[in-house]
């Protein structure tokens, strides 16, 4: 990590000096270059905490009369700024800078008010009273005729910009949304989109303009458009119903290839694009079967593009087999995505492995007996080295347990129960033992010898409920009497065996449920 950090920031001196005048003093680039480079490289070579305190310290108070001097230029402010952020990224206090920076930014030439809004993006929070001496600077520079300026000033408002100035500003970023260029329209879409993540009763008003957004000519605009949407559509999916068929055409056009090729990463069509669609259409199509059936299609045809071998296409296919899911069910496409999970289950990769296991919660909400075909292979999870996966394998083999498979997946719960050193795993895993053995037991024998071992493994850190309830159900009993009489009698038996083997600890619930049954129940 270190590695990445040094050579991105020694690539800053030449982002920053780029576009300087031509004829400037060859030793002032040579210097700044040479500092932060001499700062980084001296940085990354230190072997202590106390070491790097130190130096950075003083690279501080070094900063802190340069900043403070009144012969100091706004070409020397701009090269003290980038200092300032590297040692900010390394965690120290450099505040005495906050103020310069928006000076940097409401004074310098182009470059210098970049390097000044960037550092005040870096430096403040949305709430930083510092902040509201910024606002006048914004308000010119979104009235600039000067593009970069006014891409700068919408930067910073989609980034940080206080609540209580959104007013100052809303009109010149709703007529941006008009601009001829794209980029100006595209952050415009950005900003307004900040605004709704921390004021949306502020844009109520305009969201005719989010509709021409998403309409927009211009593919950048357009897939920006997309994130207010997303939101929208997650608190109120309802009030954005009749767009359903605006999102399909536009997943249509990405999934066919008809998007510019610069949309895609490793011959994958735009591919972040189509899963922003994904998951606006799963939230629209849920519970509604007739928003659904209009995107049936698109999906079957989703996910059979999503073929080639990359993390990215696996990505797609993800949030595809979610959204199948989430709408209203098609029999075919559940069908079909469910063996599209085989992909990700028989991955030797952790992450889509885990992806997969993923998935197969979604199948289960919706059809259990879908994901019975990868059963085997699900089992076969818990033999893997990983514990995040072993955990989500439980979880999939619970709620998969039927009466036909209860029995091997129980004995398999079991063996991880006996292997787990974690109180909570164990908690949980009992109950979910005997919740299954319970429900699905297939005769008495096997009832009572699961959830000895229950008892024996959850010993005293098992919720109590567990205990009660078995007493419980031997008391009352079912409605078959002789079935009853049964069990008790084989719960008896069970345990006056249990009790007569020596040098053999039992946790103290077991031994309270034993003392109850071998008292209440022998007779």
């Amino acid at each position: 990590m270190s590695d990445i950090v040094e050579k991105t920031l020694t690539a800053l001196p030449g982002l920053f000096l780029q576009n300087q005048s031509v004829g400037g003093p060859a030793g002032v680039k040579a210097s700044f270059s040479s500092r932060l480079g001499g700062l980084v490289r001296g940085i990354t070579a230190l072997t202590s905490k106390h070491e790097e305190e130190k130096l950075i310290q003083q690279e501080l108070s070094s900063l802190k009369a340069t900043v403070s001097a009144p012969t100091t230029t706004l070409k020397m402010m701009k090269e003290c700024m980038v200092r300032l952020i590297y040692c900010e990224m390394l965690g120290y206090d450099a505040s005495f800078g906050y103020i310069h920076a928006i000076k940097l930014a409401q004074q310098g030439n182009l470059l210098e008010k970049r390097v000044g809004y960037l550092a005040v993006s870096l430096f403040l929070h949305e709430n930083h009273e510092l902040l509201l001496l910024l606002v006048n600077t914004v308000v010119k520079d979104l009235q600039s005729t000067n593009l970069v300026e006014v891409c700068m000033a919408l930067t910073i408002v989609s980034q940080i910009f206080p609540r209580e100035m959104i007013p100052a500003v809303l009109p010149l970023i709703e007529d941006k949304l008009q601009h001829s260029k794209e980029i100006i329209r595209r952050k415009a879409v950005l900003a307004l989109y900040k605004f709704y993540l921390i004021a949306p009763n502020q844009v109520q008003h305009i969201h005719i303009k989010f509709r021409k957004a998403l309409c927009d000519r211009d593919v950048g605009v357009m897939a920006a458009s997309l994130h207010i949407y997303f939101r929208m559509i997650k608190e109120n999916s309802s009030g954005y119903k009749d767009l359903t068929g605006s999102f399909v055409t536009i997943l249509k056009q990405v999934v066919g290839g008809k998007l510019p090729v610069d949309f895609n990463y490793h011959s994958v069509p735009a591919p972040w694009l189509q899963i922003q669609l994904l998951r606006i259409l799963g939230l629209l199509g849920k519970d509604d079967q007739r928003t659904s059936e209009l995107m049936y299609d698109v999906l079957d045809e989703s996910l059979r593009r999503a073929e080639l071998n990359h993390n990215v296409t696996y990505a797609i296919l993800f949030e595809c087999v979610h959204t199948v899911y989430s709408i209203y069910p098609k029999s075919e496409l559940l069908e079909k995505a469910a063996k599209c999970i085989g992909k990700f289950v028989l991955s030797p990769k952790i992450n889509l492995k885990y992806l997969g296991l993923k998935a197969l919660t979604y199948v289960i909400q919706q059809d259990p007996t879908l994901a019975l075909q990868h059963q085997m292979t699900i089992i076969e999870c818990l033999d893997h080295p990983d514990p995040i996966i072993k955990r989500e394998t439980l979880e999939l083999l619970y709620r998969i347990t039927n009466a036909q498979n209860v029995i091997v997946i129980v004995q398999k719960m079991l063996e991880y129960l006996h292997q787990s050193k974690e109180e909570y795993i164990i908690v949980n895993l009992v109950g979910k033992i005997a919740e299954l053995a319970e429900k699905y037991a297939p005769d008495n024998a096997w009832f009572i010898q699961t959830m000895n071992a229950v008892f024996s493994v959850g010993g005293d850190v098992m919720h109590p409920d567990i205990p009660n309830n078995f007493m419980r159900l031997l008391a009352e009993g079912f409605d078959d009497e002789t079935e009853d009489q049964q069990l008790r009698l084989y719960a008896v038996q069970s345990y006056l065996t249990l009790l007569d083997v020596e040098n053999v600890f039992y946790p103290q619930k077991f031994l309270q449920v034993m003392s109850w049954v071998d008292a209440s129940l022998s007779f």
